[in-house]
């Protein structure tokens, strides 16, 4: 427990620890928040950048489908203005019609041929009826309820969406524009279909990584164009009641119902006028996905391109490793300077630390501190320094064991003396002193033996030294 208190408790680290910390944090964290700035900012130009070739993927292919309708516009109109093409909806009865058919044909052929994309022209008159196409299945169907028709006997070009045509029950795009006769009258509409299945191959053509896919949708939110052909006209988000009964009535679609895929997050995108991105989830597993967008010029659809989340997030995650390994490489380079510097720096002040040990214990040994003394950095002079005081030291020492003998001496003797005038100046041994000089001036006795004498004298000696030891302290 001791032993952890020390470890989580910094100013009960060694020197060493210390100072490696110290040098650890000083290179670690002023680059930690550097790379962390750094990184932060890389990822946001990173994302951008991914969001951005998305958005140039879809901006690229929309452009080609624009290029695709202003070159079929064109060339509609140079059908529109034929003399053959006027002069046949112009003819007011059947013979002159029948005289002027096989040159309408031919024309009609030649515009057919000079496209593979092209799937039929034909030609209707102001009531809607079919009177010439390349297509037989054409001739004779009336087409006066068709959005291009209405729109184009009013004089304005139309393009449609990819329509699923009534009559052949194939996908593709019609193009309408009136014609006039040589006094501006409108006439009749020249209708050009484009294959829906060149559109689409178009829009699958778009180069994308696995799992990504381009598609388009229409400006209500259907998508015309998607590689899966499951999902074609179904809408992305629910479709307002009346512009879902428009659709249904006009039989655009082929379908009998338009289905929702309700991904709402791609609303933004039906609505888009600029180039942009976001990100939603799809499919039975909710996926998160991201789609780069970008809107037609000529036409009010907006083609995506769409990828994985994950599949976005390599580049991101690649780049966080790199700043991440490279964090740590530097890290453990600093960490293992840091530990040596730090070892560097407390071997001798362990070596001060042992050698005060030892002469506070009075067995120091100056040998280990010798090779640190030699150095002429601020260690090398307080090892010296050291030394000196640690000489200084012992020989204060051995001068104050001097002392203090000769002083314990000084004392003994001064005490004895002490003592020895204390016991002499008693007046109780002054008395002892007269009445022994009075026992040497009496003579023995008469009819005292010499021995009785003595042994009398004797035991009064002995009395008065048992008199002394009880008056010495």
């Amino acid at each position: 427990m001791k032993r952890l208190h020390r470890l989580l408790y910094p100013p009960a680290w060694s020197i060493a620890a210390k100072i490696s910390a110290a040098l650890l944090c000083a290179a670690i964290v002023p680059m930690s928040f550097t790379a962390c700035y750094n990184l932060r900012h890389s990822l946001e130009s990173v994302e951008a950048s991914e969001y951005r070739k998305l958005e140039l993927s879809a901006t690229s292919t929309a452009s080609r489908l624009d290029q695709l309708i202003i070159d079929i516009q064109r060339v509609l109109v140079q059908v529109s203005s034929d003399r053959n093409v006027v002069s046949f909806l112009t003819s007011t009865t059947p013979a002159k019609r029948d005289a002027l058919r096989p040159h309408l044909q031919q024309t009609l052929l030649n515009v057919f041929r000079s496209n593979p994309d092209f799937d039929a022209v034909f030609l209707i008159n102001r009531q809607g009826e079919c009177l010439a196409s390349t297509d037989p299945k054409f001739v004779g169907q009336n087409y006066a309820f068709r959005e291009y028709f209405r729109s184009s006997i009013q004089g304005n070009s139309y393009i449609s969406s990819i329509l699923v045509g009534q009559t052949t029950k194939r996908p593709g795009l019609f193009l309408s524009n009136s014609v006039r006769s040589d006094n501006g009258e409108i006439v009749g509409v020249t209708v050009l279909k484009i294959r829906g299945e060149d559109i689409w191959a178009i829009v699958n053509a778009l180069p994308v990584g696995e799992e990504s896919y381009a598609f388009l949708v229409d400006q209500h939110g259907v998508i015309i164009s998607h590689p899966d052909q499951s999902l074609l006209y179904h809408s992305l988000y629910p479709l307002p009641l009346k512009t879902l009964k428009h659709v249904l009535t006009d039989r655009r679609y082929g379908v009998d119902e338009i289905k929702s895929l309700n991904i709402r997050e791609l609303k933004v995108m039906v609505t888009a006028e600029e180039p942009g991105h976001t990100s939603y989830r799809f499919g039975m597993e909710q996926i998160p996905r991201i789609v780069g967008f970008a809107p037609l010029k000529e036409q009010p659809w907006v083609l995506g391109v769409s990828q994985p989340k994950t599949q976005f997030d390599v580049p991101l995650n690649r780049l966080i490793w790199l700043n991440g390994s490279s964090v740590l490489l530097v890290g453990g380079i600093t960490a293992i300077i840091a530990l040596l510097l730090a070892r560097s720096i407390s071997r001798p002040i362990r070596a001060l630390t042992a050698a005060a040990q030892a002469l506070e214990r009075g067995d120091f040994n100056s040998q280990p501190l010798t090779e640190v003394s030699h150095t002429y950095d601020d260690m090398g002079r307080l090892v010296r320094v050291f030394l000196h005081m640690a000489r200084e030291v012992k020989t204060r020492e051995q001068n104050l064991k001097q002392q203090v003998t000769a002083l314990r001496i000084e004392i003994d003797e001064t005490k004895r003396v002490t003592q020895v005038a204390e016991i002499t100046e008693n007046e109780h041994f002054k008395q002892l002193q007269k009445k022994i000089q009075k026992l040497k001036q009496q003579t023995v006795s008469s009819g005292e033996t010499e021995t009785e004498y003595f042994q009398r004298l004797h035991s009064k000696v002995q009395s008065i030294k048992e008199r002394s030891r009880k008056i010495a302290p």
